[in-house]
């Protein structure tokens, strides 16, 4: 157990889950399995070893489920619930902003409930002198999504949207896919994210993502995220069946 680490941690949950079907027509996407273990059970058991004391899971899409599966405590986890009512119109960025009173609580962890991933993304988040981190992995010909460049100090320079295979053999920098795992301290979530979610929501921008909200703040407002580079470990970010049984295949 990291004694030094965040004690709270949010994870996003609300999501429908449509690109898992059949799979997620009677569960929500966190507890779908993967080698008879639900993702969502993954991350929390990952939480529990780094020393997390306190998780809020921002749930929506068959609610109850995940309420059941987790319960008010998870080994030695203490759990709590948020619902989006909306969450078939919302982003995760939505997501996020209902869980603001515990960003304000202090230095947290923030996952999304679609990936699967080692203990260790966790701890590398951690070992870095920085306490506003992204783990991120080489992106290759098998990824899709969010993609990062990284400047030679090893901060997040730009964000880079929809990429795919064909991004990965431009001339251009290397790319980095954001595994959805992120460390915040409690003056960055109180002075810069929490204020820019208002923002956001206040817009009526519902459904924006975290990684638009990202991408703003570090391209223009001047925020300063460390990459952990987790090329070593093993993790997948799973939307699809094709990728549930990448993730089985990598976690045999």
């Amino acid at each position: 157990m990291i004694c030094n680490g965040p004690k709270r941690a949010v994870i996003l949950a609300a999501g429908l889950g449509s690109r898992l079907r059949p799979l997620t027509d009677l569960r929500p996407k966190p507890l779908v399995e993967v080698n008879g273990t639900p993702i969502l059970h993954n991350a929390l058991r990952n939480l529990q070893v780094v020393g997390v004391e306190e998780v809020t899971i921002v749930v929506g899409y068959r609610k109850d489920a995940i309420q059941y599966a987790c319960g008010s405590r998870f080994g030695e986890l203490e759990i709590k619930y948020v619902e989006s009512s909306v969450f078939e119109h919302t982003g995760s960025a939505y997501s996020l902003w209902l869980a603001r009173d515990a960003l304000l609580s202090g230095d947290s962890f923030l996952l999304e409930g679609d990936v699967f991933f080692e203990e260790g993304a966790l701890r590398y988040l951690l070992l870095g002198p920085a306490t506003d981190t992204a783990a991120v992995a080489p992106f290759n010909e098998l990824m899709e999504g969010t993609a990062v460049v990284l400047s030679d100090s090893g901060l997040i320079s730009a964000f880079r949207m929809k990429q795919t295979a064909a991004n990965v053999a431009t001339d251009g920098p290397r790319l980095f896919k954001t595994m959805n795992l992120l460390r915040f301290s409690a003056s960055t979530l109180r002075e810069t994210i929490v204020p820019a979610l208002d923002d956001i929501i206040a817009s009526g921008a519902r459904r924006a993502y975290i990684e638009e909200l990202l991408a703003d703040l570090v391209e223009r407002r001047g925020l300063k995220l460390a990459a952990a580079c987790c090329d070593d470990l093993k993790w997948y970010e799973i939307d699809s069946v094709d990728d549930l049984r990448m993730a089985e295949r990598i976690f045999s």
